[in-house]
């Protein structure tokens, strides 16, 4: 949800995405975690990929989120407001008092 969510707002490469996911507070988050991710989305469809040549080496293999991939989105977020809502009832209630 994450990846498509930034890649909506702007095509990254893979390492650019990193530094972007690291820079929203995911710190801990690996380069290596990231490419399958990319990869796993590209295979289903939600993201398309394009190459942009770089002065400072190789090509730079940039994604997109495509039609199918901005949907899939929009229900992911549903989905999240639906668990986070629950949590915080879950979270909010006051323990019941211990029966005897």
């Amino acid at each position: 949800m994450l990846v498509v969510a930034l890649l909506r707002e702007q095509d990254s490469y893979g390492y650019e995405l990193v530094t972007r996911l690291q820079d929203s507070g995911l710190t801990d988050i690996a380069a290596g975690s990231v490419y399958p991710v990319l990869t796993r989305l590209e295979k289903e469809g939600l993201l398309e990929s394009y190459l942009v040549s770089s002065s400072a080496g190789p090509a730079r293999k940039y994604y997109t989120p495509t039609h199918a991939g901005l949907d899939h989105l929009t229900a992911q977020r549903r989905g999240w407001q639906t668990l986070k809502d629950v949590v915080a009832v879950v979270l909010t209630h006051s323990p019941k008092e211990t029966r005897r």
